[in-house]
């Protein structure tokens, strides 16, 4: 046998052994379950709410339409910082501008009316004084002259005359008071009319009004759906008007999210929440929880349960807003956010690994006196069948020795 064939036979040998080796150490592996391992360990503990949801402002005014007819003049663009007051859009305003100048002409000329009438009240003021005097003259005279005709001192015809001055002087007294009557309706009315043109003229200045558009607060426009030549309408009953933009004051920043029905239950006001904005992916904004919703929104359509026609068995979510804690200035309204909402904290307890938990009876976790049978144990106490938690587990070190 040749030096190359003893080789070969060796190698294959070789070979044949380590494929043999390499076999049982596989087939002794097999089946044999790989655990992860941990220490016990005193930890910070914390329960947490996960919710998805969107950034908002607090405070948000859509500014929509409160008149029918065409924007002539748009004074914002989107993004621009607004101050209180400031205008904001123009609509055509003709009409209503003429029905307001039209309404100035009216009260102007009911208040004329208004002082004719009070100047008639006192010429009819002065003419009945002047009739009073008149009237007392005369009935002096009268009363004189019967006097001296029944002394027969002066002829009938004197004592008639006085009389008929008299009677005259007395008629004269009662259309003087007539007048007065007459003149104080005059300017009764001539005041209803200034009263009602001057609604008038509010009415037209409404309307006129309506066609401008001012900011409501101090704010930045997030939206503006329009352009200059568009017409806008009013809503109408189920319709909704035009919206012409949004007015967002961005000094307080929140984040609307979303909590299942499950976890609801365990989220209150004040509690710390830590939020994730999806187009930040390396910070982190601090927040607290400041609104509960009381109502259930179906999750298909966002709809509140007190809207929905109809019962459904669909899962629900409620509304929880979070306010940010020294928000940035460049985030804006709209932006994707997951928020993890701390519920409950346990401060340096004994934790383990939430592989390692498992249920178990209390009666399995006590060890059983050497030398005396199962009737003996079972005499020392009735069991409790009670199950163990992970607060259970922490609260128990002798549990690991």
């Amino acid at each position: 046998m040749t030096t190359k064939k003893k080789v070969l036979i060796g190698t294959g040998v070789v070979l044949a052994l380590i494929i043999i080796v390499a076999g049982s150490v596989y087939q002794s592996h097999k089946g044999v379950v790989e655990v992860q391992t941990g220490k016990v360990a005193k930890l910070d503990l914390a329960s947490t709410v996960t919710a998805s949801g969107e950034i908002r402002p607090k405070t948000f005014a859509n500014v929509g339409a409160n008149a029918f007819g065409k924007i002539t003049r748009l004074y914002v663009k989107e993004g621009d910082h607004v101050k209180k007051g400031q205008l904001l859009a123009q609509l055509e305003n003709v009409q209503p501008e003429s029905d307001v100048q039209a309404g100035r002409a009216g009260v102007q000329a009911s208040k004329t009316d208004l002082e004719a009438a009070q100047a008639a009240l006192n010429t009819n003021v002065a003419d009945l004084e002047r009739a009073k005097a008149d009237y007392e003259q005369k009935r002096l005279d009268y009363e004189r002259a019967q006097q001296l005709y029944k002394d027969q001192l002066i002829p009938k015809s004197d004592y008639e005359t006085r009389k008929a001055a008299y009677e005259t002087s007395q008629a004269g007294l009662a259309q003087a008071k007539a007048r007065i009557v007459q003149a104080k309706a005059q300017v009764d009315s001539a005041d209803k009319h200034v009263q009602q043109n001057v609604a008038s003229l509010r009415r037209a200045s409404d309307a006129l009004s309506k066609t401008t558009y001012q900011a409501p607060y101090d704010g930045v426009v997030t939206n503006l759906p329009v352009r200059e030549g568009e017409t806008v309408v009013v809503g109408i009953q189920n319709s909704p008007g035009s919206t012409l933009m949004t007015v967002a004051d961005m000094s307080v920043i929140t984040a609307e999210v979303r909590v299942d029905e499950t976890d609801i239950v365990n989220v209150k006001r004040g509690e710390p929440a830590e939020v994730s904005i999806d187009a930040f992916p390396k910070k982190k904004f601090k927040g607290v929880v400041t609104e509960i919703g009381d109502n259930a929104l179906l999750r298909s359509t966002g709809v509140s349960t007190s809207q929905s026609t109809g019962g459904s068995q669909e899962a629900k979510d409620f509304k929880v807003v979070i306010t940010l804690q020294d928000a940035p200035d460049n985030l804006r309204p709209g932006l994707s956010a997951t928020a993890k909402i701390t519920t409950a904290t346990r401060e340096n307890v004994i934790a383990i690994p939430i592989q390692a938990l498992t249920i178990r009876q209390r009666g399995d976790l006590e060890q059983k006196p050497k030398g005396k049978d199962k009737s003996t144990v079972q005499a020392a106490g009735p069991r409790r069948k009670s199950r163990e938690c992970l607060c259970c587990v922490m609260e128990k070190p002798n549990l690991f020795p």
